[in-house]
């Protein structure tokens, strides 16, 4: 398998299948918000996460619409997001409107994915499905043909500062394999805890997509941040096809 970075400096493999890297806001200064979208730009970042939590399907409480919109307004990056809430159905047009790229629910979340991914579609934006820790792979297996991203959560959602659960690595193989073997192009997503040993072994996992958040703006180093773990995943990449 052959290795090219494009100008996006997203690793390319011959499969087609490119390993991106999204800088999580809520890791960031909300204080300074601009300031770290500016940051992640300019260190290469492929998209960027936005956690909306609602205080019901998680304990915190995040971002709305608005602060979408704020976001929109400062880049052109993809926006990855993320809907940690309880009845996304309600929401999914607000947040396709303030410029959300991708929308990605919660299989534990109410309502039917069978309404929700063709509605998510129909406001022309792409589609996720996530699934918790304790969720087992199964309760997502048969919308993978109808994904745009697969988001595998490698810590309880709710709270940045996590540390990586090791359970998500064999999620991830069964995924990479169930989305090869039925030729999808879905981006395979980790989320919780991504540093750079994690990001190496989950890249050897399967993964293609990498939420970042602490390991991201920790420090205010970011542009360096993102060359260390882009490092990191490209590395492991390589040895999962020796």
């Amino acid at each position: 398998m052959i290795y090219i970075l494009d100008r996006t400096r997203a690793l390319v493999t011959s499969a087609s299948r490119r390993l991106r890297l999204a800088p999580s806001l809520l890791s960031a200064d909300f204080a300074e918000l601009g300031a770290a979208v500016a940051a992640a730009e300019a260190g290469g970042a492929d998209a960027l996460h936005l956690d909306v939590m609602d205080g019901h399907f998680v304990p915190n409480i995040s971002f709305g619409p608005a602060l979408v919109r704020a976001v929109r307004s400062r880049t052109k990056l993809p926006l990855d997001v993320h809907l940690m809430i309880q009845k996304p159905a309600q929401y999914v047009e607000a947040f396709a409107a303030a410029g959300g790229s991708t929308l990605v629910f919660h299989v534990e979340a109410d309502g039917s994915p069978r309404e929700l991914i063709p509605k998510i579609r129909a406001l022309g934006v792409e589609v996720g499905l996530a699934v918790n820790p304790e969720t087992p792979l199964e309760a997502a297996a048969r919308w993978l043909g109808d994904l745009d991203e697969l988001l595998v959560m490698s810590v309880h959602p709710g709270f940045s500062g996590q540390s990586f659960l090791t359970e998500a690595l064999p999620k991830l193989r069964q995924a990479r394999a169930a989305l090869d073997t039925m030729g999808s192009n879905a981006e395979l997503s980790i989320d919780g805890g991504v540093t750079a040993e994690t990001g190496a072994e989950a890249a050897a996992a399967g993964a293609s997509f990498f939420v970042c958040g602490n390991s991201v703006f920790t420090g205010g180093r970011v542009e360096s941040n993102l060359a260390m773990l882009r490092d990191a995943v490209v590395a492991g990449a390589k040895r999962a096809v020796r």
